[in-house]
């Protein structure tokens, strides 16, 4: 083979591998775009089948949501002071001497009236009469327990409250509320979970609008917060289910759709949500057809694969969670564990 030959194969090839990279190199950066599909061809809402064996999902109507209960005063999360009156106090009187701010410190009070033609403990409300009142401030969230401060900032206010409405209130002794806020805080600090997975592109990266068009098809909506979805839950006024979470800034950039992103985050609040729902199986179900349908990797937060028997030991641990909140008597889901751990 003469020379000339030689180097004409020789720059034939690299040409070639040239191209070849540039294709490459094309489809990598290319980003995935929501198909133009029309609304009625998308479901209205597609419900997560409970099974950690595969990701089939079951195309059905949504229930209807059910009301959440009004918050309610529970000696298990909150220090409680009682208020007597001499007579029943109309509920417009009671509330136009509530304290502006149900806030002490970090901590939030509640107040609630004995209905005096009823006999029930409610939220104050207009044209109802109350023959007692009763105040509890919460001894711990997730900004810590209560401290003598705070509860002596509710004292005040309760205590104005108390006077100015013609009755008496009687407070917990206050190293006795401050200690038992500090050993809620302490179960509450050993036993709060957040389960998270991370979905990694493996090849071209997604616009906004495709991850979007992805999760509508499991059954999120977006959230308030720009860049993430939400799986709503049964209960209305619930805490949502799952929350699926990009990088904000692609969803407020001029062009989100021209934006490329390669990274999202599929979590569940453990003890914010309901056990009776199966937030697991729905967690690792919905993070296997993400991964599939938007062809990405399931990491943990060390980026390691998270495979089938990951997820089988994060579910034996989890029971292990539950059962200490049921033994409690702050179970997953429940109004006092959701105001705990908030």
């Amino acid at each position: 083979m003469s020379l000339t030959v030689a180097l004409a194969i020789f720059g034939a090839l690299v040409l070639a591998a040239f191209v070849a990279h540039g294709v490459w190199s094309a489809r990598k950066a290319r980003l995935k775009r929501a198909a133009s599909v029309p609304p009625q061809a998308l479901p209205e809402r597609e419900m997560l089948e409970p099974t950690l064996d595969a990701p089939a999902l079951a195309s059905t109507a949504p229930a209807k949501p059910r009301k959440p209960p009004a918050a309610r005063l529970d000696a298990l999360v909150d220090a409680i002071a009682p208020i007597r009156v001499d007579a029943p106090v109309s509920a417009e009187v009671a509330i136009a001497h509530l304290p502006a701010s149900r806030r002490a410190g970090s901590k939030p009070f509640l107040v609630e009236g004995l209905n005096a033609d009823n006999g029930e403990w409610e939220q104050i409300t207009q044209g109802q009469r109350y023959g007692e009142f009763q105040a509890g401030v919460q001894l711990a969230n997730r900004t810590g327990a209560l401290n003598q401060i705070e509860y002596s900032e509710f004292v005040q206010k309760i205590e104005a409250f108390a006077e100015a409405i013609g009755g008496t209130a009687d407070f917990p002794d206050m190293m006795d509320a401050v200690a038992h806020a500090r050993d809620l805080d302490a179960f509450a600090a050993q036993h709060d979970a957040q389960l998270a997975v991370h979905l990694r592109a493996r090849g071209a990266a997604w616009s906004v609008g495709y991850i979007q068009q992805q999760a509508l098809r499991l059954g999120f909506v977006p959230g308030m917060v720009p860049g993430r979805l939400v799986l709503p839950a049964a209960v209305d006024g619930a805490p949502p289910v799952l929350s699926l979470a990009f990088a904000s800034q692609a969803a407020l950039a001029d062009e989100p759709n021209h934006t490329p992103v390669r990274h999202a985050t599929l979590s569940f609040d453990v003890p914010q949500t309901d056990k009776a729902g199966d937030p697991f199986a729905v967690w690792h179900t919905s993070a296997q057809a993400l991964a599939t349908d938007m062809d990405a990797s399931i990491v943990d937060d060390n980026g390691q694969p998270l495979s089938d028997p990951g997820f089988a030991r994060i579910g034996a641990d989890l029971a292990r969670l539950y059962d200490a909140l049921q033994v409690r008597r702050l179970p997953a889901g429940s109004a006092a564990a959701r105001r705990l751990f908030s």
